[in-house]
């Protein structure tokens, strides 16, 4: 195997040392290029206000602190558990999709 020189680094470590050249972004054609958006703008949405709904309903207590009504012969502090949990995964679903960029399909 050729081992370098003194003065020439090795493969390896040349990569790990010289970042690599990045060029510009070219604009897509027939688009409008973007302005860049403030740093944090995406995650100041008036949608993520919602997340907070899966948080504070479980911990109003009264709501499920009960054993009726029974659903499937479970008491409503086990069937509540459950619903909270379905309420979570929407209400996160639900931001999601109305506050991510939307993206072309080849890049998904």
């Amino acid at each position: 195997m050729h081992e370098p020189a003194p003065h020439e680094p090795a493969p390896h470590e040349s990569a790990a040392r010289e970042p690599a050249a990045r060029e510009p972004a070219q604009p897509t054609p027939g688009r409008a290029p973007r302005a860049a958006a403030p740093a944090g703008a995406r995650e100041r949405s008036p949608w993520h206000w919602l997340l907070l709904l899966p948080i504070a309903v479980p911990l109003a207590t009264p709501l499920y602190n009960r054993v009726e009504p029974r659903l499937f012969g479970l008491p409503a502090f086990y069937w509540l558990q459950l619903a909270f949990i379905l309420l979570g995964v929407g209400t996160t679903t639900l931001v999601y999709r109305v506050t991510v960029r939307r993206m072309p399909r080849r890049h998904r």
